[in-house]
């Protein structure tokens, strides 16, 4: 992704300092997704545990049954 205002035929310092420039902030661009994604992973894996927690709660509390929303709920029994 090499800066559109950059000419190739311009001095070599200043390519490699606009380089410069851009990789620097392409790192710090990796660093907040990898942070953002670090989040999300810490996030899904609350929601799991919690999921586990109240399937755990449901079953000990006989909530093994049909529930609403079930898939039997579209096609009632006459």
């Amino acid at each position: 992704m090499m800066s559109q205002g950059v000419d190739p035929q311009a001095d070599p310092a200043t390519v490699a300092a606009s380089l410069t420039a851009e990789a620097t902030a392409l790192e710090g661009r990796l660093r907040q997704l990898r942070e953002a994604v670090h989040v999300v992973n810490t996030r899904i894996a609350s929601i799991a545990e919690s999921l586990q927690t109240l399937h755990g709660i449901a079953t000990t509390h006989g909530g093994g049954g049909r529930r609403s929303g079930s898939p039997d709920d579209a096609h009632p029994r006459g």
